[in-house]
Order: structure tokens, then C-alpha cells, then sequence
């Protein structure tokens, strides 16, 4: 699958699950369902990687690293963000989320020591600006009391956690460890760790109350939203960088934003055209590489063949 196809399917599968998790908040707690979720994911996983026959065996290292991706991208990621909204709107917690796109750049040069675009930088602002113009209403409306202050911390906490794990999955394949073997191992270890907090926590749950949408949106958020998009996702992050892959963050919203307008009776205004521009173009800016910017604008050089010298009938 090339990249194109890993980017439009990780963007598209992501920026569906907003809508899916509506239909996992009530009666079932969230450290339940993320442990539902895990679980489900985690056998999917395990039963392919069998099927396959792919080497699951590893040394100590490479499983502190899976526990870490576990904790960064599976758990606690999870857990934080969705603290978070308990005192942030959904549109203010995307934006929040959104920087990681930034946090990924800081982190790629801090953890990798590699070199980063000065358009990425540009790109990456862009992006983030575009995804603040579209949820500009809930922004300008928003009362700067304690309760949002500490859902945006929380945030941001969150986001920084999900990019520390976008470092370690980058680690995992330098060190030539499949990415499904990595993400069978992670999910295998974010589900004893949910498992545990459950536990902790005494969350307790009657499954009688539930109703068909929620056991139906939580098979697609195990299979779609954790196998397939996470598997997409880190081989970007492999194949393109963190800093070029992470910029599907910022596209999330886009894709949420058209299926609320289809299903949910959302109503464009100037600001949802001016954020789609704005994080379109961002994301144009990101993925293209200046000199086949300059290539399209430069004319093509005209190359005289030399001509052979003609020699003289009868000479």
C-alpha cells in the first residue's frame, strides 16, 4: 500500500471515530470501553500475526518499548484525553489535539536529531491556525474559568503523551521490529494495564442498558479505528517521518466536520471555509517538497542537438 493510500485511509478511518465515540459515552465508563476496545483489537491482532506465522518473539528491550507504546498510545493517551473532555467542548479538545502535529516536530529533532524543513514548520502553524478558524464560534464563546483550564492542560498532557508514543513507535522500527508484531505486543500490554486500572478504580457496569449502537460502534473502533488505522499510521510514521505523518491530526476534524453536515445537520458559515483552506493548503505545504514546487513553475530547458556537418554531392 503506498503512502497516498496509508494517508487517506488513516485520515478517513480517525476522523470517523468522533462521531463513533458518541455512541460509547453513557452508561458504560470510559476506562471499560477503551478496555473493550484493547481487548478486542488486541485478539484481532494476535490472530493474524499467528495466522501469518510472524516472529513474535523479542528481547527484554523491545518489550519495555512495547509496554511504552502501550501506555503512550493505547492507555493513558486515551484516559487523559478523555478527562479532558469533561471540561472542554469536543471542538476545543480537537484543537488541543491538534497540536501534535508541533509536538511531533519538537520531538523528532530532540529524540532523532533529524533535520527538519522550514516548510514543515510553516505548514504545521498553518495547519493548526486552520483548525482554530473552524471551531472559531465554541472558541470566541469559551468562559476562561478553572474547569477549562485544567481540561486544557489535561489536553495537552494527553497530546504529549500520544507523541512521546509516536517516538517510540518510530524507535521500534529502527530497530527492524514489524509493525504488527510491535502493535499485537501493545495492545496485548495496554489491555493488562486497563485491565489492572479497571480493577483499581472498582468501575463497575451493567451491560443490560446498553444498546445496539454502542456494541456496533465498538467493533468499529477495535477493528477500523485500533487494527487497521493505527497499523496505517505507524508505517507513515516509518515511511514518512512524524513530522509529515502526524499532520493526518489536523485532517481528523475536515472528515468530522462533512460527516456531522451529513448526519447531523451541521451548517457551513465563512469560518468552516476559511479553516478547510487553511489546513488544506498546510497540508500541501507539508507534504511537498520545495524543489517539485519550483519544478512546476520552471520551464523546461530546450537542448540543441548539434547538427552533422552535410558533405557535398560528388565530394
Amino acid at each position: 500500500m503506498n503512502n497516498i493510500l496509508l494517508y487517506v485511509v488513516t485520515v478517513l478511518i480517525w476522523g470517523s471515530t468522533w462521531l463513533a465515540i458518541e455512541f460509547q459515552l453513557g452508561s458504560v465508563p470510559v476506562e471499560v470501553s477503551l478496555l473493550l476496545r484493547f481487548a478486542i483489537a488486541a485478539l484481532l491482532m494476535w490472530g493474524y500475526v499467528l495466522i501469518k506465522r510472524l516472529p513474535m518473539r523479542f528481547n527484554r528491550r523491545d518489550h519495555v518499548f512495547f509496554a511504552l507504546l502501550a501506555l503512550c498510545n493505547f492507555g493513558a493517551n486515551y484516559l487523559i484525553l478523555y478527562w479532558a473532555q469533561a471540561y472542554l467542548t469536543s471542538a476545543l479538545a480537537s484543537i488541543a489535539f491538534s497540536m501534535l502535529l508541533l509536538m511531533n516536530i519538537i520531538n523528532t529533532k530532540l529524540f532523532f536529531s533529524r533535520p527538519i524543513a522550514k516548510r514543515i514548520y510553516f505548514g504545521a502553524l498553518l495547519g493548526v491556525v486552520g483548525i482554530a478558524v473552524l471551531f472559531w464560534p465554541a472558541i470566541s464563546s469559551l468562559d476562561l474559568n478553572n474547569g477549562v483550564l485544567i481540561g486544557l492542560l489535561l489536553a495537552l498532557s494527553g497530546t504529549l503523551v500520544a507523541s512521546l508514543g509516536n517516538m517510540v513507535s518510530v524507535r521500534n522500527s529502527q530497530a527492524e521490529v514489524g509493525i504488527l508484531q510491535g502493535n499485537a505486543w501493545g495492545m496485548l500490554y495496554a489491555t493488562l494495564g486497563l485491565s489492572l486500572y479497571v480493577v483499581l478504580t472498582g468501575a463497575s457496569v451493567d451491560f443490560a442498558t446498553t444498546t445496539m449502537s454502542y456494541w456496533l460502534s465498538l467493533l468499529y473502533l477495535s477493528t477500523f479505528g485500533t487494527v487497521i488505522a493505527f497499523a496505517c499510521y505507524f508505517v507513515l510514521l516509518k515511511n514518512i517521518g512524524p513530522e509529515k505523518a502526524s499532520y493526518v491530526i489536523v485532517l481528523f476534524p475536515l472528515v468530522a466536520v462533512v460527516l456531522s453536515t451529513l448526519f447531523e445537520g451541521f451548517v457551513w458559515q465563512a469560518n468552516t471555509v476559511y479553516g478547510f483552506a487553511c489546513v488544506l493548503l498546510g497540508n500541501a505545504i507539508v507534504l511537498t517538497p520545495v524543489h517539485k514546487i519550483t519544478a512546476r513553475f520552471r520551464k523546461p530547458r530546450v537542448t540543441e542537438v548539434p547538427q552533422k556537418a552535410v558533405r557535398p554531392l560528388g565530394s
